[in-house]
């Protein structure tokens, strides 16, 4: 009796294996492995929070520097500022998946306002806060 019964149970867990291992191998399992991968697939939220609250610093050292007529240099730091925004807005556009233009600005070269608004719109609208 008990021989019948290790022999039931022995033949079950080989029958179970065989139709795990043939699911594994199925295109259905291959296809959702797949589907999953690609919803994992996006930015790493801790990067994206960093320039989020980076782009944050930034827009309060612009407003720093545009409010204090006492600064020395006071054009520069702006530039300075400026351009360390547009740098940090063009790298969350690349995360988000926005379209860039990822052309290195020269020195006198600088984003336009109306570049730079559209960029701040499109993440904004794709749940984006700083």
């Amino acid at each position: 009796m008990t021989w019948l019964a290790m022999a039931l149970v022995a033949t079950g867990v080989l029958v179970a294996g065989l139709a795990v291992r043939s699911w594994l191998g199925s295109d259905a399992h291959r296809d959702g492995v797949l589907r999953r991968r690609r919803r994992r697939s996006g930015p790493d939220p801790m990067v994206t929070l960093t320039i989020q609250v980076r782009l944050g610093e930034l827009a309060a050292e612009l407003r720093t520097v545009s409010e204090d007529p006492g600064l020395y240099a006071r054009a520069h730091h702006y530039r300075a500022v400026q351009d360390a925004y547009d740098a940090m807005l063009r790298d969350a556009c690349r995360i988000a998946g926005l379209a860039v233009v990822d052309v290195p600005l020269r020195p006198h070269e600088r984003l336009t306002e109306d570049e730079r608004l559209r960029e701040e719109l499109e993440l904004s609208s794709r749940g984006w806060s700083w």
